[in-house]
This record gives structure tokens, C-alpha cells and sequence, in this order.
């Protein structure tokens, strides 16, 4: 019996990752209009990123306890083997729900091959790391060589990002509202990273210029082996900037493979238009 990877909509993978590598996907929900829609199945980033720009403000939630329970007694009644890679728990509550319905599931099949993993990363990072699961899953690989995997490159996995306008980061309650009316005022545009899942703020620059060459530095001080590693970028709603940093990045690492990808709509609505994220494996990855 195959074994099947899980993911959520917070991995930022289109629909046809998850066709092409027969995955399993769960969707956060999203708030907009008096609506709640499906993240990844009936609402678009742009759709997020056009009512921000408008000063409309989504709110997000995390998959439903409901849905868990849908899938892991479905997967334990055919008893076939379900590994649901996690979006960071520090960044949502929906590993903590899996992780409640992998325990009453199991109450009632205990012979039932469920594992819930907290990646404890986010966007294309988190996708990158899922994309590499599925990708063993297929080729045959054993259950315990997959997991070992996954925890070891999501471990591994720096997340690099900036975002165009602090004003959305202050209202979902990520920088003061101080802060972002002075770094609106001076241009100023933050770069930040997740640390243990958590988003940590890194450094300010002045101007968006030198946001991207300031990203090279750091994926060079962090990382290496570039050229025989997927590099991840996600944005939001600004591919041209996104190609850009892929190019920049070819030109002077020698990477070869990317992942370019929309912030999806659930982490969207947090970071809002013209953000860019970039995804490597550090240097003490092995």
C-alpha cells in the first residue's frame, strides 16, 4: 500500500502539485466580504491581494477539527499510512487540531498509521519540504525515511522575507502601530525570518533597492550548495520582483531549480501585496 503525504493551503502549492504528486490537502479558511472561502480551492491571492489594497482586512482560520477527523478515519478504516506535514504551530492552531484528532481517531483504530509533523515552517518553505516528501512517496521510499527527511530539511529550511507595507503586518498585530507609521514614513522595509516557526524581525533597510541584494548577502551567509538544491520564492502579486531575485540569485550561485510560487491567501492576508519570500537550506543541512 503507497503511502499518501498531507499537506495544507499554507504550503503556497498550487492545486497541480497536489494533483501531479497524488497529495492529500486540507485548506485554511478565509474571511473576506462577510464570506468564508477555501484557501487554494475557491478564493485567489490576487482576490486577497486586491481587496487589501482597497483596505479590506481577511481574517484567517485553521482547518477545521471536523476535517481531521474526515480524512484520518477514512485513511485508518483502509488502513493506509497518512503523513500530514504541518503548517508551524507557532504561526496557527491547526497542528494542535490534527494532532487532537490523530489521538481520537487512534482511540477508536489503534492500529491506525497516522503521523502528524509540525514542520514549523511556512509558504513555499513549507512547500519545499512537502514537495520533497511526496517526491519520496512515489519513488517507493520507506515511511521512516520519509519522516526522518521532512523533520531533517524543515529543520534546515531558512525562510527570508520582506514585505512592502508594514500596515498590513501591524494589523494583524505583528509590528506596533508606531513602527509601522515611522517605517511607512522613512520607506523603510523590514526584512524578517522564522525562527523556530516564529516570524522574527532581522533588519530594516531603507528603500526597496536594497532589499534584494541585502537577501543574497544573507542566503550566502547562511547557506551553500545552491546549485544542487531547489531554491523557494513566493510573492505577493509581484512576479516580476520575484524573477528577479531568481535571476539574481542564478547569476551568482549557479541555481538551477526554483520554486516561484503566490503567497497563498491565508499567509497573504497577513503579509499583503509586494510581499517576497525567499526559501534555502542552510549550510548545516546534511
Amino acid at each position: 500500500m503507497s503511502i499518501k503525504i498531507m499537506a495544507d493551503s499554507a504550503s503556497d502549492l498550487t492545486k497541480d502539485y497536489f494533483s501531479k504528486y497524488d497529495m492529500e490537502m486540507v485548506s485554511l479558511t478565509v474571511h473576506l466580504d462577510e464570506k468564508d472561502y477555501e484557501d487554494g480551492i475557491n478564493i485567489t491571492p490576487k482576490n486577497v491581494f486586491d481587496a487589501m489594497r482597497k483596505g479590506k482586512s481577511p481574517k484567517t482560520s485553521q482547518v477545521s477539527p471536523h476535517t481531521f477527523k474526515d480524512i484520518f478515519t477514512e485513511y485508518a478504516k483502509s488502513k493506509q499510512t497518512l503523513i500530514y506535514l504541518a503548517f508551524s504551530s507557532e504561526l496557527s492552531g491547526t497542528y494542535q487540531t490534527a494532532k487532537m484528532m490523530e489521538a481520537e481517531v487512534k482511540e477508536e483504530y489503534p492500529d491506525a498509521d497516522i503521523h502528524v509533523i509540525d514542520t514549523k515552517c511556512a509558504s513555499i518553505g513549507y512547500g519545499l519540504v512537502v514537495l520533497n516528501a511526496a517526491k519520496m512517496a512515489l519513488e517507493g521510499k520507506s515511511k521512516n525515511k520519509i519522516i526522518e527527511d521532512a523533520k531533517n530539511r524543515a529543520l534546515h529550511m531558512e525562510h527570508i522575507f520582506t514585505v512592502d507595507d508594514l500596515e498590513y503586518l501591524k494589523r494583524g498585530g505583528r509590528v506596533s502601530k508606531t513602527a509601522a507609521f515611522v517605517g511607512t514614513l522613512l520607506n523603510i522595509k523590514p526584512i524578517l525570518h522564522v525562527e523556530q516557526g516564529k516570524l522574527i524581525p532581522l533588519e530594516k533597510m531603507r528603500g526597496s533597492k536594497k532589499v534584494l541584494s541585502r537577501m543574497l548577502e544573507i542566503m550566502e551567509e547562511r547557506g551553500g550548495n545552491f546549485e544542487n538544491q531547489v531554491i523557494g520564492i513566493s510573492h505577493g502579486d509581484d512576479l516580476e520582483r520575484a524573477e528577479k531575485l531568481a535571476e539574481m540569485i542564478k547569476e551568482k550561485f549557479g541555481a538551477k531549480e526554483f520554486v516561484i510560487e503566490y503567497v497563498g491567501s491565508a499567509i497573504g492576508a497577513h503579509a499583503g501585496p509586494g510581499t517576497l519570500s525567499l526559501f534555502f537550506l542552510n549550510k548545516s543541512f546534511k
